[in-house]
């Protein structure tokens, strides 16, 4: 459902650049929120995200919330174009009542990989009732963008100022999802261990050693043991 949604966003997208190019900021807003129909809403969105737009970020992020997925769908790839400035109002205006509108907030920060969705990607990795968003943020976590942070946050102080406490949790919550029961969590896993080797070194080597011996030893899911397996080649021929 959602690969359909997102091939129709890909097909209205160049369609509705020609004709923003031409409006204003204030004219296409007005064009999302006076839309009386499924497929206007869609393009208005649409149209809107393309301008990628600091304006259109308030709504763009209430647009993930309309009864209309290809309209969600629409805005969540707007937001994440607009990339990291977006992240505060993701944050501040997360709407935990509609889960809709949750689910695709937290693709989007996994996407942009801003180091300040951090607590919302490890609550989600592991408690999130949807698998699609459990498996988006379980990556994201792996995807973090580390040079984004700002020296003044916690979040720098605790990673860089010989504290490792926030690489410790992400590696923890990685570990626990190894054992998952989803074979599709524990491959998301072992990608993002992947990606933290080069930040983490043998702390994230170790982890996929153990998702190695246990994919094998219990007999669990081919894909993960062959995409573990590689992710350690790879390692052993830069060492």
């Amino acid at each position: 459902m959602i690969n359909k949604l997102e091939n129709l966003s890909n097909e209205l997208s160049s369609e509705s650049l020609k004709e923003s190019l031409g409006q204003s900021i204030e004219n296409l807003i007005k064009d999302v929120e006076l839309a009386n129909n499924v497929l206007d809403l869609i393009k208005s969105v649409q149209a809107l995200a393309d301008l990628r737009s600091l304006q259109a970020i308030p709504t763009l992020i209430k647009a993930l919330g309309y009864n209309n997925p290809g309209a969600a769908v629409a805005a969540m790839y707007g937001l994440i174009a607009i990339g990291r400035e977006a992240v505060p109002e993701l944050l501040s205006l997360i709407d935990n009542y509609n889960y809709g509108a949750r689910a695709y907030t937290v693709r989007a920060l996994a996407k942009i990989g801003d180091p300040r969705a951090l607590e919302i990607l490890l609550d989600c990795s592991v408690n999130d009732l949807a698998p699609s968003v459990r498996r988006a943020a379980i990556k994201g976590l792996g995807y973090l963008q580390w040079a984004w942070l700002d020296i003044s946050s916690d979040i720098y102080q605790d990673n860089y100022q010989g504290n490792y406490q926030v690489e410790a949790r992400i590696l923890a919550t990685l570990s626990s999802i190894l054992k998952d029961t989803d074979w599709s969590m524990r491959y998301a896993a072992v990608v993002a261990l992947d990606h933290l080797t080069e930040r983490c070194g043998d702390l994230a080597i170790a982890p996929l050693k153990e998702a190695l011996n246990l994919e094998t030893n219990l007999g669990k899911d081919l894909s993960v043991i062959a995409r573990t397996q590689l992710d350690l080649s790879k390692l052993k021929a830069k060492i």
